[in-house]
């Protein structure tokens, strides 16, 4: 199945995959700001990628994840604003079990779409005339 690109106008760009639509705009002066960028997209999905593994490591333990949270700062370099550091910072649910503190950062580190960065696949881009 392919993930599917529209074009709804502006600098708005779409993509609909198994019948979910992600909008994504640019920030102003040169989109309106109605959605989060492609980039920012990028980020969030590292970020809940890895809440949901925080997430599922609670749930199968039938831990409690009243005040789970987890945060994503993205650090670049001032002069090539390169995206440098990739800074997570979680909140442990109330009550946990400090003897699974360090199993809860190996399950977050299993993160796919972090694990995808480390291997990351070949592009092939075909333009059709």
């Amino acid at each position: 199945m392919s993930i599917t690109v529209s074009f709804p106008g502006g600098v708005r760009v779409d993509a609909t995959y198994r019948g979910n639509t992600v909008p994504t705009d640019q920030p102003e002066p040169i989109g309106q700001n109605t959605a989060m960028s492609p980039f920012d997209l990028f980020l969030a999905s590292i970020a809940t990628c890895m809440g949901f593994y925080a997430l599922r490591f609670c749930q199968e333990r039938a831990l409690s994840t009243e005040g789970l949270a987890l945060s994503l700062n993205p650090v670049r370099d001032p002069a090539t604003k390169r995206l440098t550091t990739i800074q997570i910072h979680m909140k442990a649910p109330a009550g946990f079990p400090e003897k699974y503190e360090k199993a809860l950062h190996r399950a977050v580190d299993q993160c796919a779409v972090k694990k995808t960065l480390f291997d990351p696949p070949e592009f092939e881009i075909e333009i059709a005339l």
